[in-house]
Parts: structure tokens; C-alpha cells; sequence
């Protein structure tokens, strides 16, 4: 497995220009991972080991920077951010790399855009692991208004809400366009509906922190859909949970029990 930084390519869709890479083995079972809000693909699945840890399993890894993250174009405008929008990113990668199919990985945001995916185009989907949202793709997350505003404020000294405060230092670390973020997190939040997700025959596992307060529950989310599991991360929050060796373990384990 090739440990230096993956190499970013880009292809356009809806007139953005959208970063990602593809590494791995290329013989092996496609996986797309699709990172979290604030974070990119190198944030949410270089830093943090999954590709070292899908590459050593054997599988191709793709990931892609959504847009208004990473290197990919980062419009102002919250229309272009609705998840089911963001969901025709991924499938349009599947298309440009000549997929038909691949396991699909999101992480918090990325779980839901994952969930409109699967709803929309079932058929590109062989699995799906929902990372970091449970019921709350459903029920909603929270008022993140107060998000928005942290990311709008002059400098983070200004920023008081203890969540709000989270996400902007997380997004000054990552060095994010924060006026692409607000728009961004202003129209993504779509709720996925009960009935719809209910009908994903896909394979899922959903895996939250035990201590993650924005989530929602996991097992509440896996009961609602026909091939669904759940997995606690023990002790993580939100934004520790992402990177844990249970969530990882959990993930192969997953992966190997399915019929390929």
C-alpha cells in the first residue's frame, strides 16, 4: 500500500470542477468514501487511516473533496449544496471512472448525502456504511444555526456557542472557504424521510460514538431499514468516532460478510 499522499484528479459536474482520488487496489472492490461537512477527503479519510486501512484489505479507495471543501470549486450559493445535489457528485464520479456500482461510505454529512444516494440511485450502491449520523438524518440534528453564524463572525474569538465554536476552529485548521461553508450547511441539512430510507436494500451498517450528541440514534436509524445494523463506538464523540479502530474493525468486519 502506497503511503505518500494520493493523488487528486478532477472532473466536472453541474459546472463545478470536483476533486478526488482513486487509489488502492485497482482490482479491488470499489469503496467511495464521502467526508463530513468542514472536513475534506484527505481530513476525513487520509489523516484519519481509512485508506491506509481499505487499501491493506485490498479494496480500491475513492474519495472525493465535496463541493465548497477541499480542492474542489466552492460556489457561495445554498442551492447548489442540497444533499440529493451533492449525491449526483458521487454518482457522477461512478460514472466518470466507469463504475456501475461501489460500497459507499459516508461520515456525518456525507452519511446523508450516502442516504439520498442510495434512495435515488439504488442501483449504483452494493453497501453503505453511515458514519456518525443515525437517526438524525431523519429527525433532524439540532439547531445549527449558531454554526453558520460561527463560520460568518469576524475571528473565532467572537464565537461564544461552545458548537459553534467547534466548527469554526475545525474549519480554520483545514483552512475551509467559511462563506462556502455557511451556504453550505444552510440548505444540506434536507431530512432524509422515514419512508424512503426505509425502502434501502442495501446492505448498512451505522456506526455512532456512544458519545456523539449530534448523531442520533444508531439502532433507532438500522431498525427502520430492511438490511441494517448497528454499531457503537464506544466512548467517541462526533468528531473522535471518525477515525476509531472499533469504527474500522467494524467496517471490514462488514465488508467481509458480504456476498461479493
Amino acid at each position: 500500500m502506497n503511503l505518500n499522499p494520493p493523488a487528486f484528479n478532477t472532473f466536472q459536474n453541474d459546472g463545478l470542477n470536483i476533486a478526488y482520488f482513486d487509489e488502492g487496489d485497482p482490482a479491488g472492490a470499489p469503496v467511495l468514501l464521502i467526508h463530513g461537512f468542514a472536513s475534506s477527503a484527505i481530513v476525513n479519510w487520509v489523516h484519519t487511516g481509512w485508506l491506509k486501512t481499505l487499501g491493506e484489505a485490498g479494496y480500491r479507495v475513492i474519495a472525493l473533496d465535496n463541493r465548497g471543501h477541499g480542492a474542489s470549486d466552492k460556489p457561495h450559493d445554498p442551492e447548489f449544496y442540497h444533499p440529493e445535489t451533492m449525491a449526483g457528485d458521487a454518482v457522477a464520479l461512478l460514472d466518470h471512472l466507469g463504475l456501475p456500482a461501489a460500497h459507499v461510505m459516508g461520515y456525518s454529512m456525507g452519511a446523508r448525502i450516502a442516504a439520498f444516494l442510495a434512495i435515488a440511485d439504488g442501483e449504483r450502491v452494493r453497501s453503505l456504511v453511515f458514519g456518525g449520523l443515525g437517526i438524525g438524518m431523519c429527525d433532524g440534528v439540532g439547531d445549527w444555526d449558531p454554526i453558520a453564524e460561527a463560520l460568518l463572525a469576524p475571528s473565532l474569538a467572537d464565537v461564544t456557542h461552545a458548537r459553534g465554536r467547534m466548527f469554526r476552529a475545525f474549519a480554520e485548521q483545514t483552512k475551509s472557504d467559511r462563506f462556502a461553508l455557511a451556504a453550505c450547511i444552510a440548505t444540506s441539512r434536507d431530512l432524509v424521510r422515514r419512508e424512503d430510507i426505509a425502502r434501502v436494500e442495501a446492505p448498512t451498517l451505522v456506526a455512532v460514538g456512544t458519545k456523539d450528541d449530534i448523531a442520533g440514534s444508531a439502532e433507532e436509524l438500522a431498525v427502520l431499514m430492511p438490511n441494517a445494523t448497528a454499531l457503537d463506538i464506544p466512548n467517541r464523540d462526533h468528531m473522535l468516532a471518525t477515525g476509531d479502530r472499533v469504527f474500522k474493525a467494524g467496517a471490514l468486519e462488514f465488508y467481509a460478510g458480504l456476498a461479493d
